[in-house]
């Protein structure tokens, strides 16, 4: 565990939420959560409380969606309210190179440079959510108001 805590990537995000006045509360799972119902199995919170992280390129540009795990991305709706001509997945060297953390494990925060961020409407239905914290291992709780305003993100409609 130790380990885990002491990782670059999640002490930047540690960093990055004490810059933006929040508390770094970060929690080791036991085992990945590649899934968001697996996290939310290991963290007993419904599934719709998990905020996934998901990087995406929008006409060549990062572009991070922070969606509820109980929901997909359309992202023909979200290329035409951001004026992209085409949203894809991004493959997991764009990922890294614009977050410096690995898929599975990408937080809200802590990138070596802001990245255009959009979150679900719908996080704000829950008291608390999780979000990944730099590392597969990893999150922290955090709610919808304070998504917003650590990542200067967009809220919007995903699905």
């Amino acid at each position: 565990m130790e380990r885990i805590t002491s990782h670059p990537n999640v002490r930047a995000v540690e960093a990055a939420l004490r810059a933006g006045g929040a508390s770094p509360a970060v929690r080791v799972l036991p085992e990945t959560a590649p899934t968001a119902a697996a996290a939310a199995q290991q963290l007993d919170c419904p599934v719709g409380a998990i905020a996934n992280s998901l990087v995406f390129d929008a006409d060549g540009a990062p572009l991070l969606v922070l969606t509820s795990g109980a929901h997909r991305v359309d992202t023909a709706k979200l290329a035409a309210l951001i004026g992209a001509a085409r949203i894809r997945r991004a493959t997991p060297e764009f990922v890294r190179e614009h977050t410096g953390q690995p898929i599975g494990g990408v937080a809200p925060v802590g990138h070596p440079a802001p990245v255009r961020t959009l979150v679900d409407e719908t996080l704000a239905a829950h008291p608390e959510v999780w979000a990944a914290a730099g590392h597969p291992h990893t999150v922290f709780p955090t709610t919808f108001e304070q998504l917003l305003a650590l990542t200067g993100g967009t809220a919007v409609p995903v699905n």
